[in-house]
């Protein structure tokens, strides 16, 4: 059955290009994005992983892992990895899961018969501290991920978990914010947001960012 959004995801043990991974001891109280790749030694997903290696301490200063999977195995990775290295410079410093058994593929629901019945696609999973799906992407294979999309994925979910407020269309970090509906006491209004707000429409307030 296909993940959806609050779902708590599946736990699983796999071999890495770290070593044996016990998924929800090794994500411990962070964030997760876990992302998928069809097979190693792919050109599209060798700038992907690159990317990702170079972004590394942005997703750690949001309290964030990165965790990579391909259905090869972990031999297989490592010699990958080399060519990541000469070709993205940078090197890979998060860890790769080989699933050749299909068993994350299967779990995550990876494999997607109608485009490919063997390989995986190139799916993105967000989950938060408790396990729970937060967001799912998936790309066509000739298309690379934006990671500075996911980065401002994840600003938007953290800060609408601990406010009042979601986030407008292309909202960065430090814009202004959408007020949520169900807030209409002016009370609690003035108290939630003392920098003030703009009445747009009666569904529509805008304020400061409350956490800048």
């Amino acid at each position: 059955m296909a993940l959806r959004l609050g779902d708590k995801v599946p736990d699983f043990t796999q071999e890495s290009t770290e070593g044996p991974i016990q998924f929800y001891d090794w994500a411990g109280d962070s964030w997760v994005v876990l992302f998928s790749h069809p097979k190693d030694f792919t050109p599209v997903c060798t700038t992907e992983l690159g990317e990702v290696a170079k972004l590394k301490p942005e997703f750690a200063k949001r309290n964030v892992k990165v965790i990579a999977l391909s259905v090869d195995d972990v031999d297989s990775h490592k010699g990958w990895a080399q060519d990541i290295e000469e070709t993205q410079g940078a090197a890979l410093n998060f860890p790769v899961l080989a699933d050749a058994d299909r068993k994350v593929s299967d779990l995550y629901d990876m494999i997607h018969p109608s485009a490919n019945d063997t390989l995986t696609v190139r799916s993105v999973f967000v989950i938060d501290p408790n396990q729970k799906l937060r967001l799912t992407l998936t790309y066509p294979a000739s298309t690379g991920r934006n990671f500075d999309e996911l980065l401002r994925v994840i600003d938007s979910l953290q800060l609408t978990d601990n406010y009042s407020v979601a986030t407008p269309a292309n909202w960065q970090d430090g814009e202004d914010c959408v007020i949520v509906p169900s807030l209409k006491d002016e009370a609690v209004l003035k108290e939630k947001f003392p920098k003030g707000y703009t009445v747009v429409k009666p569904y529509l307030r805008m304020t400061p960012q409350p956490n800048k």
